[in-house]
């Protein structure tokens, strides 16, 4: 019988005493673990019992604790956990309801659950009676009611603990005895296991023992070491051992051949090595070299040696004449015989042709009358020569030359093909990095050419030069320090972010602030100023404050807002050519009465030097002059107040806030003799809201915002202020402005003020950039301005949801004769025009519910009938872009609040009778 047949026939037997034992463990390990289940199950449901029973024994102390009536800290603390103790007892009741389906847990926790809404509702009572203040009904209901309660909580939780515990215990006993079972199970299949598995060892090994024997001798005689000749097993038998002896021969055979072909690539893998290990040598020795005739020497040194060379010449590409040629740049071993030649074309000799062909040459039958290779004792003519192109893409740039006098292998020649490869990279490197180096010397050639022409320029090379030295020490810092910048970039871009929406909101404060405080101030100057109309002199001199204090107030909110957008930087200018004896007459009208008041010297001079006008915005300029004027007359009790017109060469300020030298500069000098400022505080007379004293009992009023605001429109009109004073001696305020035309005026016709629009008389709504048309338009008006026959029986609708200006609007015109039609909204406003088509002009607000002022004239617009109705918008924002944004939605004109009467009738006037103009 077969080793085999044997093998199967035991180890099927040992198979099915497994299959049966396994079958029955499994029976057994499955009623084990139902069992494990079972007692997880109530373990969980004694878990929850036990839960049940701890939280109505908790209960139980602390409603003892409050009905004794503890401290008031420590009652809320009692009552918490009471609080939760019923909570946690109700949770685990309820849990327990829908995992435990037994019928004796079910009517406990069902009975637990009753008496626990009993026992809320009982203290629910006894609270109320507490709170009521009969403390006495209180204390019998929780002894007589709601203890009871809690002792039949108790004892049901007692029962209901005492089921789960039975429970667990009896899992317990089944699992125990499923345990003993398997174990006398497992011990009975392990001792008939046992045996039969010896019976099987002797029957099956005695029968193989013998010719193991024989096997073994062999193999036993196998020298380690030697694997080229292996011994052979005598193949005795057909069973399996001979089956082995037979796949052992066959090993055998196959670990001879193995044997030989690992020889065979130990030698390959040691050539691949010694190759690989010249080529890094070669390649480290590249490092630091920026020569063509320091890479020549030092790669023929290196190489010669390496391949066996005796001898060794490096020839390099170069152009001569326009010619391309070889010529010898570095040589190994070379003597002082004139056999050979220096350089070579393309084509001529073999180092020519190894150039034109770019591949590899070898001579191996060398003539006795070529080069000898000497040494101290003696010399002889080489039997190899080998000749070797290096190329870069193609381009031959160099040919190595080598003689020997033994062949050159292959795997030398295998080491030149690609040292020859990398010595022309490093060739091209050179060259090119020599180019580079040819171009920074023209580079530099040139920067000196240029320092001589600029020393301003000179010293910034100097300073260029001293950072990139610094930078190429620093180069490590240099990456640390880019990526703080990274971060610190995006935490500016996030400040940025956050200053943009800070603007953002700041200007619609502004706006909403403008639009409401211009809004009642409207109405109040209109009515005050047409006071005079219906009112008696007594109540006239009434209004007249009254008129006055909401100029100021006016003044007050475009300073604001002037401030607002200076900060911004959305200030516009508008630069005019402006006569230097315009504004003499200016400051004498504004200020001569003021001085004639006060009893103060005032003196005007213009000297003769100045030219007879500037290019500069005259509004901006006229600004800046009345607040350092006013100033002067304020703080000047007595003496003198002296304004100069002059000119002078003098530093300014560019827009690129870079200082330029200008030749003709106006000075606007203003001298007083009143209290002057102190050394330290003269740095911050220029800062917002800032004033010589802040107390509410100050001498001078003002809100410190005129000084930070004209410094800021100077800056804009390209110029600057200075100021000299001391405590005591009076102050010199300096404008000095530039006279050339730095820009164009922008626009033929300024019908809008950018920014803060309202506070322009009729001349400067139209005259700043008269045409001759414009002028003899402007002189027709003038003619016809006082007249009311020209808006007499005209139809106007005013839309505004604000019904003081309504009124005051109303009033003003009606004395005019005009028919006035209201309407609250936008949406009102659009449905007037089309009851009424006969009306001719309209006056809209922009701020308004349900539909604002833009998108009614947008509405209106679409209308065909009403496309050229005149639309003239009266409103109490004054910001930048209102104005355009009126225009683009289809306003004919803007005005700001308050509304000057005078200007309001000009502009009706305009756009009533267009034919005139």
């Amino acid at each position: 019988m077969k080793f085999k047949t044997k093998l199967y026939l035991g180890f099927s037997f040992i198979l099915a005493l497994f299959i049966v034992l396994l079958f029955n463990l499994m029976m057994m390990m499955s009623q084990l673990n139902q069992n494990i289940n079972n007692t997880v199950k109530n373990y969980e449901y004694s878990k929850l019992a036990n839960t049940i029973q701890n939280s109505v024994y908790i209960n139980s102390r602390e409603a003892r604790g409050l009905i004794a009536n503890p401290p008031e800290e420590l009652r809320k603390s009692f009552q918490d956990r009471k609080d939760k103790a019923l909570e946690d007892a109700e949770i685990a009741i309820k849990s327990l309801l829908k995992i435990d389906n037994r019928e004796a847990s079910q009517e406990l926790a069902n009975e637990l659950l009753t008496l626990l809404d009993s026992l809320r509702k009982i203290e629910a009572d006894i609270k109320q009676l507490e709170n009521d203040g009969e403390n006495q009904k209180a204390m019998e209901l929780f002894w007589f009611d709601s203890w009871n309660i809690i002792n039949a909580m108790v004892v049901a939780s007692d029962d209901l603990h005492s089921i789960q515990e039975k429970s667990v215990e009896t899992e317990l006993k089944r699992s125990s005895d499923t345990y003993d079972l398997a174990v006398k199970l497992i011990s009975t299949y392990a001792i008939i296991g046992f045996f039969t598995f010896i019976f099987l060892m002797i029957w099956i090994l005695g029968g193989i023992t013998k010719n193991l024997s024989h096997v073994t001798s062999v193999m036993t005689g196998i020298i380690f070491g030697s694997a080229e000749k292996l011994p052979r097993i005598e193949v005795k038998s057909k069973d399996e051992i001979g089956a082995i002896s037979v796949a052992f021969n066959e090993m055998a055979e196959a670990i001879e051949n193995h044997t030989r072909k690992e020889k065979e690539l130990k030698h390959s893998a040691e050539e691949q090595s010694w190759l690989q290990s010249r080529i890094a040598e070669i390649a480290t020795m590249y490092s630091g070299i920026d020569q063509l005739e320091q890479l020549a020497e030092k790669f023929i040194t290196k190489l010669a040696p390496m391949v066996g060379a005796s001898f060794g010449v490096f020839y390099i590409k170069e152009m001569r004449e326009d010619e391309e040629s070889l010529e010898k740049l570095a040589s190994y071993a070379y003597s002082n015989n004139r056999i050979g030649k220096q350089s070579f074309h393309n084509g001529e000799g073999i180092v020519g042709q190894c150039a034109l062909e770019n591949k590899m040459i070898h001579i191996k039958e060398v003539p006795n009358d070529y080069i000898k290779i000497s040494s101290g004792i003696g010399e002889s003519v080489p039997k190899h020569i080998l000749t070797i192109p290096a190329s870069y893409e193609g381009e031959v740039l160099a040919v190595i030359e080598l003689a020997s006098l033994h062949p050159f292998t292959n795997l030398e020649q295998t080491l030149l093909k690609e040292v020859s490869s990398n010595v022309g990279i490093n060739i091209k490197s050179i060259l090119r990095h020599n180019q580079v180096k040819m171009l920074l010397l023209e580079s530099q050639a040139l920067t000196e050419e240029l320092q001589t022409q600029s020393e301003e320029l000179n010293l910034q090379q100097e300073e260029l030069r001293t950072v990139n030295e610094q930078l190429e020490q620093q180069y490590e810092q240099s990456e640390y320090k880019t990526k703080e910048l990274e971060k610190i970039k995006k935490i500016l871009e996030e400040k940025a972010n956050q200053l943009s929406l800070s603007s953002k909101y700041k200007s619609e404060f502004f706006a909403n602030m403008s639009h409401e405080l211009r809004t009642p101030l409207n109405s109040l100057l209109i009515s005050a100023e047409n006071a005079e109309k219906n009112l008696t002199s007594k109540q006239m001199k009434y209004a007249k404050p009254i008129h006055s204090s909401g100029n100021d107030l006016l003044h007050l909110i475009n300073d604001i807002l002037d401030l607002a957008k200076a900060e911004a930087g959305k200030m516009d200018v508008h630069y005019e050519k402006v006569q230097i004896n315009e504004i003499r007459i200016f400051v004498d009208e504004q200020f001569t009465h003021i001085a004639q008041q006060k009893g103060i010297e005032f003196t005007i001079e213009l000297q003769s030097n100045v030219p007879a006008f500037i290019w500069t915005d005259r509004h901006r300029l006229q600004q800046i002059l009345k607040d350092l004027l006013s100033n002067a007359f304020k703080f000047t009790e007595q003496g003198e107040v002296y304004f100069l017109i002059g000119s002078e060469k003098k530093i300014v300020i560019s827009d690129e806030t870079v200082e330029k030298q200008t030749d003709h500069v106006v000075t606007f000098l203003v001298k007083d003799t009143g209290e002057g400022i102190s050394k330290a505080n003269l740095p911050a007379i220029f800062e917002v809201f800032n004033q010589a004293d802040g107390t509410t009992s100050r001498k001078y009023g003002g809100t410190g915002l005129g000084l930070s605001i004209s410094k800021e429109i100077a800056e804009l009109l390209e110029g600057k202020i200075e100021v000299k004073s001391s405590k005591g001696k009076g102050s010199i305020f300096t404008l000095y402005i530039p006279s050339i035309e730095t820009r164009k005026t922008k626009g033929a016709y300024h019908a809008l003020k950018e920014g803060i629009a309202g506070d322009f008389s009729v001349e400067s709504y139209i005259v700043p950039a008269k045409t001759e048309i414009e002028r003899g338009y402007y002189e027709a008006f003038e003619e016809h301005i006082d007249s009311k026959v020209l808006l007499k029986g005209k139809k106007v609708l005013v839309v505004d949801d604000d019904i003081r200006n309504v009124f005051a609007i109303t009033t003003a015109l009606e004395d005019y004769g005009v028919e006035v039609l209201f309407a609250e909204n936008g949406r009102e406003g659009i449905d007037q025009l089309l009851e009424d088509p006969a009306i001719d002009l309209i006056l809209m607000d922009m701020m308004m519910p349900e539909m604002d002022g833009l998108e009614a004239m947008k509405e209106i617009r679409k209308i065909e009938e009403f496309k050229q109705i005149p639309i003239i918008v009266l409103t109490a924002k004054a910001m930048k872009d209102d104005g355009r944004q009126c225009i683009e939605a289809g306003a004919s004109d803007y005005m700001s609040k308050p509304v000057n009467l005078e200007q309001l009738y000009s502009l009706m006037w305009v756009w009533l009778y267009p034919a005139i103009k």
